[in-house]
């Protein structure tokens, strides 16, 4: 009977071993597979030459402009450079991002400030830009790339998720959503399809149709970590010394407006003695052949509102000295 045991737990022990060595390669493998995969991918990233990705990487760790502007595609599409350095004399970048959060903002400025001091930054805000809406920190996929070396990052990207912290051990991970974009952004064919200018995206359409009436709630929440971050977004740049303008630039729209987030943002602003731009009702830019579709001027209206910012930055006591 003993020696049945023995047997039996001779065989057991074998198998468990087996077991082990098994799940142990696999592992192995799979760990092998996720490096080099990801480090291939995070190779092609960061070897882009153009595109959205290069525009970013661009902002987060080359610029060294005088001026940079921040915000979603409404500063992409309607700040000019040219037009900011030839009235300010100054070097100028736009750093805006399609469909980026104040958070995105803030992570870019933190890279931005690690690096140098820019003199002079505008911050463009949307309607409902402080909105809390379920699932929108998704959009901070976009900063993933930069987890594993922008440590200044980290605790705005790990807002996406309970697990972020440890998605992010992956080599893959930070990647797995632009994978087809990264490929794209490794042709010529790309480079030759965007048509960018220091991060401006030009939109060369005429709006057509009857000027609509802007439509919206107001009876929203606000989400409290958008709301501080645009707080510690100025307390950043009044630290560094950086001069600060924030502006909403216009919407095509045929009645009059108002907004909370704009409200709330135009207060802070005043606490913290820091110019505010309201263009969102603006008059004279409510002109259907100025815009691209209702929220985005056209190039023709960039013109003209890049050279409205600029006076009007011209007009304060902040330029003064920082030539």
């Amino acid at each position: 009977m003993m020696m049945l045991e023995t047997i039996i737990y001779k065989i057991n022990k074998s198998d468990f071993s087996y077991f082990v060595i098994k799940l142990s390669l696999f592992l192995f493998l799979v760990f092998s597979l996720d490096f080099i995969i990801g480090h291939t991918l995070r190779y092609f990233y960061f070897k882009q030459q153009s595109g959205l990705q290069y525009e970013a990487t661009f902002a987060i760790e080359k610029t060294k402009a005088n001026v940079l502007i921040f915000g979603s595609s409404r500063a992409c599409n309607h700040y000019i450079p040219s037009v900011l350095e030839e009235k300010l004399g100054l070097t100028c970048y736009n750093a805006g991002r399609y469909g980026s959060p104040i958070l995105y903002h803030l992570a870019v400025l933190k890279s931005v400030l690690k690096r140098y001091h820019p003199k002079m930054i505008i911050l463009d805000v949307n309607l409902q830009e402080f909105e809390k809406i379920e699932g929108s920190y998704d959009v901070l996929s976009s900063l993933l790339p930069y987890y594993k070396t922008h440590p200044e990052m980290r605790s705005i990207i790990e807002m996406r998720g309970k697990y972020e912290k440890l998605k992010l051990l992956s080599g893959i991970y930070p990647f797995n959503s632009e994978m087809l974009t990264i490929a794209i952004g490794n042709t010529e064919m790309n480079k030759k399809r965007r048509d960018t200018f220091d991060g401006y995206i030009p939109l060369r359409n005429k709006w057509i149709d009857p000027i609509p009436d802007y439509a919206f709630p107001q009876d929203y929440d606000v989400d409290s970590n958008r709301l501080q971050a645009y707080k510690v977004f100025i307390n950043d740049c009044k630290k560094a010394n950086v001069n600060l303008y924030i502006a909403c630039s216009p919407y095509l729209s045929k009645n009059r407006f108002k907004d909370r987030s704009i409200s709330i943002a135009k207060a802070i602003a005043k606490k913290e003695n820091v110019p505010f731009f309201d263009y969102s009702n603006y008059l004279p830019l409510i002109k259907p052949y100025l815009y691209h579709d209702t929220p985005h001027l056209n190039q023709d209206g960039a013109r003209f509102y890049s050279n409205l910012v600029a006076n009007e930055i011209l007009k304060t006591s902040l330029i003064k000295g920082i030539r």
